[in-house]
């Protein structure tokens, strides 16, 4: 059995630094109070134990600098420290980053590894990156990839460059380049795909994305890079970032991406398989973004070895 306890936090009062601005009261608190349930947060808040410079706030409220939070005496669940980082996944960790400064990193995922815990996974790459660097106070997560693709990832090392970051995302201000491999021959003629994306959840708690028109706006920019008897290797610019986006542009337009489980042909799955593609063939090749410096930042993670040499024998 696991090592589960429970202590009381006495009440504290928390000033907020101009790095903690701007984030709601209630992502504040989830993240302040590891351990106590999202329910209990919540109650708390809805209850007024919680108060900013003396006043009751709603969940929504966001923190300004200098704002004094009162956190109320609250139990908190004490488990058995989770397991770590391996030394070997430190070092591939800190071998994959490809760009770094003061305000953020740019780590070239490897294919396999989740971007975070959870639904299963007990260690992702921020909690395995935050582990590898203890000195680090703040490494949080830009943007997210899919378990199965690897490339370019940001990591925001302050709150104020992820702020910034994430608002650069949704101004479309950051250009997304990825290479896939799409099965058949892409039709000619198709280099756009604008189609409105739906994610649902299926009973299971399995997350679907399909298109829908009550979906949100969605578009791909395509570019046929080679052309296989089989396949097509393919350079997706992404306009928007959906949810699966590109995988499911791709099967709208009749090639769906080689060893897609979700939304790919299992036939052809497996005719990859005997090629040798042990994954899905999507690779974050490029970004090119501005730093919270104003610096423009350009960066590319090669394409990994076990893709090209399916691509070998392809060709």
């Amino acid at each position: 059995m696991s090592d589960l306890r429970a202590n009381t936090v006495a009440v504290k009062f928390v000033e907020i630094t101009p790095d903690q601005a701007g984030q709601r009261v209630d992502n504040f608190l989830l993240a302040s109070l590891k351990g106590v349930p999202k329910s209990r947060i919540y109650r708390i808040l809805r209850k007024g134990e919680v108060r900013v410079n003396g006043s009751r706030v709603k969940p929504e409220y966001k923190l300004c600098g200098g704002d004094k939070v009162r956190i109320p005496p609250v139990r908190v669940a004490e488990r058995a420290a989770p397991v770590g980082p391996s030394p070997k996944l430190q070092r591939l960790l800190e071998a994959s980053v490809i760009y770094e400064d003061s305000s953020l990193l740019v780590v070239n995922k490897p294919s396999g590894l989740a971007v975070h815990g959870g639904s299963g996974v007990n260690l992702g790459l921020i909690e395995a990156l935050r582990a590898t660097r203890p000195s680090h106070s703040f490494l949080e997560l830009v943007h997210r990839l899919d378990r199965e693709t690897s490339g370019c990832l940001i990591v925001a090392k302050k709150r104020s460059s992820l702020r910034f970051l994430q608002d650069e995302m949704r101004a479309r201000h950051v250009v997304k380049v990825y290479q896939a491999l799409a099965v058949g021959r892409w039709p000619r003629g198709m280099k756009r795909i604008d189609m409105p994306l739906l994610k649902t959840e299926v009973k299971s708690g399995e997350r679907v994305v399909r298109i829908h028109p009550e979906g949100k706006r969605s578009v791909t920019r395509f570019a046929v890079l080679q052309r296989f008897d089989q396949a097509t290797l393919m350079e997706a610019t992404l306009e928007t970032g959906r949810t699966h986006q590109i995988r499911v542009h791709s099967q709208y337009a009749g090639c769906p991406l080689a060893g897609d489980e979700k939304y790919g042909d299992d036939d052809c799955n497996r005719q990859m398989k005997a090629l040798g593609l042990k994954r899905m063939f999507l690779h974050a090749l490029k970004l090119q973004f501005k730093s919270p410096e104003g610096e423009v930042i350009k960066v590319e993670a090669p394409l990994p070895e076990e893709l090209k040499q399916v691509l070998e024998k392809l060709g």
